[in-house]
């Protein structure tokens, strides 16, 4: 009788599995949904995003939606339990998909200009008394901030290590208000006075420059950082094989081959702040960015009075181990040195 049972269970499980299979078989991916990360306002990401969306979806064969989120973190969450597929994220959104959703860079964003990077900005109005970071810093308890998303590359993280973290300060605290938004609103919120300065990119200020000329006018950057690299595309590691190779084989002739590659660049120049063709990349392109992230957490541990020196010491050799161990891996595999395919 034991042994008539554990047939059973053991037949049960394999037509179980059997079944599933079939129906895996049976299941085929015939839409894509690609995620868009909210740099500015929806409104204007869809006069950009959906003729590019249009036209993939030619190239791939099958139906392409767009996925729009008030924050950078409802796409990575949407990316997580598999409500999109593919997206454009900046690299710090981007590594938060690779490190939690699951995500895989598989290819880089370029400028319509053949650019390869873009630079962070502090912007304030043009007729503002404050000039420099000193001064910022100086006023801070009178001054309100219109900070990034905390997912965003240009408008939180960059600031955060290289002006923020080096001075010690927790924005926060430290000012009168600190808010977040994207980078429109931001540049708004700065032309309009509603706050007295704000982190940007050098792309966006581009691009805001044509959507409000007007507003442009009345704003003017004090801080200008490091270039960044351009932003990553990425996709769910899990998707099968075969819609990999098809949406890579898509992104990478957009704009290249075809004789639609004229009106595709063109459709790419209007996109986001203008792109041109896409190059091929990996999660390697997010190294120097996970450098940055340790380096603000040194930073900020090095500030912080509450912690024993005991617990301090331990922490920042952790941390510094890390740090050490990732400058190493960067340098050997001179990702940003070696030549890319196009």
């Amino acid at each position: 009788m034991k042994k008539t049972v554990r047939i059973m269970a053991v037949a049960f499980v394999l037509f179980g599995w059997l079944c599933n299979s079939a129906f895996a078989a049976k299941t085929e991916i015939k839409e894509l949904n690609f995620g868009i990360i909210s740099t500015e306002s929806t409104a204007n990401l869809k006069k950009g995003f959906e003729p590019f969306l249009h036209e993939l979806e030619e190239k791939l064969g099958m139906k392409v939606n767009a996925f729009f989120a008030p924050d950078y973190a409802g796409v990575i969450e949407a990316m997580r339990f598999k409500k999109v597929d593919f997206a454009w994220f900046g690299n710090k959104s981007a590594m938060e998909a690779v490190d939690r959703a699951g995500g895989e860079v598989f290819a880089q964003t370029t400028g319509d200009d053949g650019s390869l990077g873009y630079n962070s900005l502090i912007i304030v109005h043009k007729d503002s008394p404050y000039n420099n970071i000193e001064e910022i810093i100086t006023a801070g308890k009178d001054l309100k901030f219109g900070n990034g998303d905390p997912n965003s590359t240009s408008g939180y993280l960059i600031p955060s290590y290289y002006i923020w973290a080096k001075h010690n300060i927790d924005p926060k605290k430290y000012f009168k208000l600190a808010r977040n938004a994207n980078h429109e609103s931001n540049a708004i919120a700065v032309a309009t006075k509603q706050v007295d300065f704000a982190t940007n990119n050098t792309e966006n200020m581009d691009r805001f420059a044509i959507s409000n000329p007007e507003l442009a006018k009345e704003v003017k950057a004090i801080w200008i950082s490091p270039e960044i690299p351009k932003d990553p595309l990425v996709w769910r590691k899990d998707l099968p094989r075969e819609i990999k190779t098809k949406i890579q084989a898509a992104i990478l002739s957009f704009g290249r081959v075809g004789d639609n590659a004229e009106k595709e660049l063109e459709i790419l120049h209007n996109v986001s702040s203008g792109w041109g063709p896409f190059l091929t990349s990996d999660n390697r392109q997010l190294l120097p960015i996970r450098e940055l992230e340790i380096a603000k957490s040194i930073k900020k541990i090095e500030g912080n009075d509450k912690i024993n020196k005991a617990d301090k010491e331990i922490k920042l050799a952790q941390l510094t181990d890390k740090q050490k161990s990732l400058v190493q891996f960067i340098q050997l595999t001179d990702f940003w040195n070696s030549p890319k395919e196009q």
